[in-house]
């Protein structure tokens, strides 16, 4: 699906197979004899035929086009080393650049997986939920060489001049672009409006929760009248939905407390008590790759309120419990 937004402004409509996001939104931005695309979807032939069939319809030349990419997650990163062309940028941001090769993939499975079996997540279980993580699966196939942009860089692309703000917190290097005399926030996955974005344990970056909560506070001061977010509804009410996403995760933090009342829990354990957003009756039926992303997000939400003193974390020899404190 293709449709305009503003002139100049379009969203493609990415299908994702089999996937609870089910689409993403990529903008294209036309130039004067230049385009830029602002995320792709995955490394899939669904993907790539929605795209190319897009941009024909565009009437966009891909050997005058530019990229953006707003964070490393394969949904939003991982067809564009099959669109650039020699003559295209691919604007990144530096935390994750180095982030997205091959080598720094496997070792980052290999990390998480110490670190999530130390937490109580069972062997079994991890191996199906990392074999059928889409990361591994859709991802980048060949190497790029993104330009990297940080905090305040421009990029001016016909009556657009988007300046980059960086929201780390659902990735490590998350960054949104702000358009100030159109009041436009292209948001990514950092304000989601139909659905919460994920916030999950990153080795790269020190509480993520925390993160993430000092960068909604960091783009509710900004005057915005459209908010082009990654998945879909576009909207217009960004401090509303800000003000939204801190309640939840407010009362997740609660029922992580409610369920330390109760006595010391590993963090698999915790995760049984969160209410989670998805279409099953059980822990035990969701989906491999959902329980890492559920579990990913309970580890945040007690390291956050590790910090915060809390709750406390002990060494044994089955692995780390908390407890309140």
């Amino acid at each position: 699906m293709v449709d305009e937004i503003l002139p100049d402004l379009c969203r493609i409509e990415i299908p994702l197979p089999k996937n609870p996001l089910k689409a993403l939104n990529s903008y294209l931005i036309k130039g004067d004899g230049r385009f830029l695309i602002i995320d792709t979807g995955m490394n899939r032939e669904e993907c790539m035929h929605e795209m190319l069939s897009g941009l024909e319809r565009l009437n966009v030349d891909l050997k005058k086009t530019d990229f953006f990419i707003t964070h490393l997650h394969v949904d939003h990163l991982g067809l564009v080393a099959n669109l650039a062309t020699d003559a295209s940028k691919v604007y990144f941001n530096e935390p994750e650049a180095s982030m997205v090769n091959s080598e720094s993939l496997e070792r980052q499975r290999r990390d998480l997986g110490v670190i999530y079996r130390s937490h109580g997540f069972p062997e079994d279980e991890l191996k199906k939920s990392i074999d059928s993580h889409p990361g591994y699966l859709y991802g980048l196939r060949k190497r790029v060489d993104f330009c990297v942009l940080k905090e305040g860089d421009i990029i001016d692309i016909g009556d657009y001049s988007f300046r980059c703000i960086k929201t780390p917190g659902h990735s490590p290097g998350h960054t949104c672009l702000y358009e100030p005399n159109k009041k436009i926030l292209v948001s990514g996955d950092h304000i989601l409006f139909d659905i919460t974005p994920n916030i999950t344990f990153w080795p790269e970056i020190e509480n993520s929760l925390k993160q993430y909560l000092a960068s909604l506070k960091k783009v509710y001061t900004l005057e915005v009248n459209l908010v082009l977010p990654g998945h879909r509804n576009i909207w217009n009410d960004h401090k509303r939905r800000i003000i939204e996403l801190q309640e939840h995760h407010r009362a997740r933090l609660d029922e992580i407390l409610l369920a330390l009342e109760e006595g010391e829990k590993n963090a698999w354990e915790i995760a049984h008590y969160v209410s989670w957003d998805i279409d099953c009756s059980a822990w035990e039926l969701f989906p491999p790759a959902q329980k890492l992303f559920a579990f990913g997000e309970t580890l945040a939400h007690l390291n956050y309120l590790e910090e915060d003193g809390v709750i406390r974390r002990e060494i044994k020899e089955h692995g780390v419990v908390f407890s309140l404190a």
